[in-house]
């Protein structure tokens, strides 16, 4: 038998957590009760905020190992999920769950990649899939890690919370806009395309006014709930032989496919739902999908549209098919604007995703919603994420490395902003590149006049279609090395934003060679630098 341990009264739930002290002090002795079995306050404490979604994954001394993103070695968005999960085999259950996350850490679920891992192994979260980055491949490999919940003895039972009231006055548990689960509103005012005539982009700057409750900081995201496109609803509801008056879930369809649910690419319920009516080899076809197989070689391009097309004789009742679609998720986008020098405002750069499979244009839902649906005036949900481990050094002296290519660009011209709005001395130095400079300099005029006053010390820029041989800002920063080295050794922080599987995974490889070449390190010792460099804050990514 276990001898308990007695210790001193501890408070579980901290001072920092949005609750008011009475909230507070029964919290932390409800979860002292509840959650006794985990067996040390540390982890008490770690597990119960878990469940709140208020904190960060750690181990659990003396209980279940949790997943936790400073000691996991597949925590790297350029790293492929299934070399994620070869490097995570024979761990506990939770980091094997993070390794299924896609590493982003952005926050689109709510979470970042441990907590959310956490959540689902502690049972408190029930929706497996919130990974957005991570798509159908998260979802598939969450829901094949959960299964074993049933039968773990690792994972502590689901705790139900019946908070007490709240005293008068006291703020809410989960503020209005500081969150997907509560999300506030923003108006939309306008929209400017930042690309010169002839360029293959269409880049979007996008103003909007902040609704009561929303507050932002430089380095933060904004989430926003899109809408999909009417023409795409309505040609759903045709294949479907369905009156867009249909009620379902107490609104129409119409409205309900419109801004509830996703019309991207099909889930594995679909293709279940589909096998149930359809015959012969349809059915078999469906039933692969299902499976996660592509016996045809089109799983690829399959939204859900293309999926009505494809087995043309089902024709579910609408109200069936609704239920097998997955929920729209919000969309997150990196500020582009300070609230220093813009307040009460926000900004985005965006760039419209258009593309074309077989003969039917495809788009993305939010960026086209953004870019030509949205009219000035409408009120749109929204929430502010805070950054994770993405922000200016406290020290205003400090200089600045900012690597942000594309649409990169946009937390960078908000740190800018910012910076100038509080006349900090610390040098700026931006790297940033796009395919042509004639037409897709974005915010020449800005950051020419930035360079002009002597505030952005350096303008480094790469254009990867103005030559013959592409050029981009990797290729820039290992021409200036020795220029970088030395800002690196006079205490700079880099920061880079932009792509995960590529543009990032480079530009870490340039900074690699540039500790290499001009720090008089071995390869080894080079990398050791960078991470060294990550794990004292002075190399910051905001990557997707």
């Amino acid at each position: 038998m276990t001898v308990p341990v007695l210790v001193p009264r501890r408070d579980l739930v901290p001072e920092t957590a949005p609750f008011s002290e009475e909230q507070r002090v029964w919290l932390s002795g409800f979860f002292a009760a509840a959650l006794g079995p985990i067996a040390s306050p540390e982890a008490l404490s770690n597990a119960a905020l878990i469940g709140l979604g208020v904190t960060t994954g750690g181990p659990a001394p003396g209980g279940p190992v949790l997943a936790t993103n400073d000691e996991a070695p597949w925590h790297d968005p350029a790293l492929l999920a299934p070399d994620r999960m070869k490097m995570a085999e024979g761990h506990p259950l939770a980091p094997r769950l993070m390794a299924a996350m896609a590493q982003q850490d952005c926050g689109q679920c709510g979470y970042n990649c441990a907590d959310y891992a956490n959540s689902i192994f502690l049972k408190n979260e029930k929706r497996l899939n919130l990974c957005a980055p991570g798509g159908k491949e998260t979802a598939r490999l969450v829901k094949g890690l959960a299964v074993e919940l049933d039968g773990t003895t690792e994972a502590a039972p689901p705790v139900e919370v019946a908070l007490p009231p709240a005293e008068p006055g006291s703020k809410p548990i989960i503020a209005i806009g500081t969150s997907r689960e509560a999300p506030g509103e923003a108006t939309f005012l306008s929209r400017r395309k930042l690309n010169g005539e002839g360029s293959e982009k269409e880049t979007m700057h996008i103003e909007f006014d902040l609704g009561p409750g929303l507050h932002y900081e430089v380095g933060d995201s904004f989430g926003i709930f899109p809408k999909n496109h009417l023409g795409h609803v309505d040609q759903i509801i045709a294949m479907l032989g369905a009156s867009p008056r249909t009620e379902i879930r107490g609104r129409t369809l119409r409205d309900v496919l419109t801004d509830e649910v996703s019309l991207g690419i099909a889930p594995d319920s679909l293709y279940e739902l589909f096998s149930y009516i359809l015959g012969g080899p349809a059915r078999e076809t469906a039933r692969a999908l299902a499976r996660g197989e592509d016996p045809q070689g089109d799983a690829a391009t399959l939204d859900v549209l293309a999926v009505l097309h494809k087995f043309p004789a089902a024709r579910p009742h609408a109200e069936a098919f609704v239920d097998a679609l997955e929920p729209l998720q919000p969309r997150l986008y990196s500020i582009s604007s300070s609230p220093k020098t813009e307040p009460g405002r926000l900004t985005l750069t965006v760039d419209a995703v258009r593309y074309v499979i077989g003969k039917r244009k495809r788009i993305g839902v939010a960026s086209t919603y953004l870019g030509e649906r949205a009219t000035p005036g409408d009120k749109l949900r929204v929430y502010v994420q805070k950054a994770h481990n993405f922000a200016l050094p406290s020290d205003p002296n400090t200089p600045v490395i900012m690597v942000g290519p594309g649409t990169g660009i946009a937390p960078f011209r908000a740190f800018l902003h910012e910076r100038k709005a509080i006349t900090a001395p610390g040098p700026n130095w931006l790297f940033f590149g796009h395919q042509r400079q004639t037409t897709d300099f974005l915010y020449r005029e800005e950051l020419r006049a930035m360079q002009a006053s002597g505030f952005l010390t350096r303008l480094s820029l790469a254009w990867s279609r103005d030559s013959g041989q592409k050029f981009y800002v990797q290729d820039r920063m290992r021409e200036v090395g020795a220029t970088l080295w030395q800002w690196l050794e006079q205490g700079a922080h880099f920061y880079i934003c932009g792509d995960a599987k590529r543009m990032a995974k480079d530009v870490e490889g340039a900074m690699i060679d540039i500790a290499a070449q001009y720090g008089g390190r071995s390869r080894e010792d080079a990398v050791d630098f960078v991470s060294h460099l990550k794990k004292a804050g002075r190399y910051q990514a905001d990557v997707y």
